[in-house]
């Protein structure tokens, strides 16, 4: 009999990690982006939807900031859901605050963690798993990314070009970033303790001396950030449903 392509039985014990523990300053409103609401759930809700159709992720957990009630109030619960009030001051605090929780439940140090914002709320199972076969047996771990696709441009203070720079070689980094609990733990408690907190895990594990594998990712998963991402997230969302409303 042939085995499926994801058999959960050969597959290395993979937890989700979603910060979700920022202000969203650059996206204007009376709420956090995480918390809007696209086709009748929040953006979290539908970035966690997409883990929980992934059989091979044993957990999701989302780490948000003490007191923060809304995160409960507009996710829907699951067996492999945990909400962690444990976030910190930066995105790397959050995800330390996060895999401390994940080892408390039982997680253990050689488990993999998937750490992806919040705000991705495009992500697909079929990218995750993507991501998971080509790490699944790698020393370092790896991330979703794209090849740089337009042509770059450095500014200077006015505003100006000051200068173009080559886009060979060059990847926009996006989420998932997989990597294992134990060494990531470590390479963001050193980032932190030097007062140098990494934007993403993958420069955290950088930071060690360590080269993360690229997975080619999809453009579709893109990070809300301005206005106009949370129209062309409903758009995406309302395709893959059948509703062209």
């Amino acid at each position: 009999m042939q085995m499926p392509s994801h058999s959960t039985a050969l597959s290395p014990r993979c937890h989700a990690l979603i910060p979700c523990a920022g202000s969203g300053s650059r996206l204007p409103g009376e709420v956090p982006k995480q918390y809007r609401t696209l086709l009748g759930d929040c953006v979290v809700q539908h970035t966690v939807r997409a883990f929980f159709r992934t059989p091979r992720i044993a957990s999701v957990a989302v780490v948000v900031q003490a007191g923060d009630t809304q995160a409960a109030a507009c996710l829907r619960a699951d067996p492999r859901l945990s909400v962690l009030p444990l976030g910190g001051a930066s995105r790397a605090h959050s995800v330390l605050g996060g895999l401390d929780g994940l080892l408390q439940a039982g997680a253990l140090p050689t488990d993999w963690a998937l750490v992806h914002d919040a705000a991705r709320c495009c992500i697909t199972p079929e990218l995750i798993d993507r991501l998971i076969d080509a790490c699944a047996a790698d020393a370092v771990g790896g991330l979703l990314a794209l090849p740089l696709p337009d042509t770059l441009k450095t500014a200077d203070t006015a505003g100006r070009v000051a200068r173009t720079e080559p886009r060979e070689g060059r990847w926009l980094a996006q989420t998932p970033q997989m990597f294992r609990i134990g060494p990531l733990r470590e390479a963001l408690q050193a980032a932190i303790a030097v007062h140098a907190p990494p934007t993403d895990e993958a420069g955290a594990m950088e930071q060690r001396g360590l080269q993360p594998l690229l997975v080619p990712g999809a453009a579709f998963n893109f990070k809300i950030t301005y206005p106009q991402d949370l129209e062309l997230a409903q758009a995406v969302l309302a395709l893959r449903a059948g509703d062209s409303a």
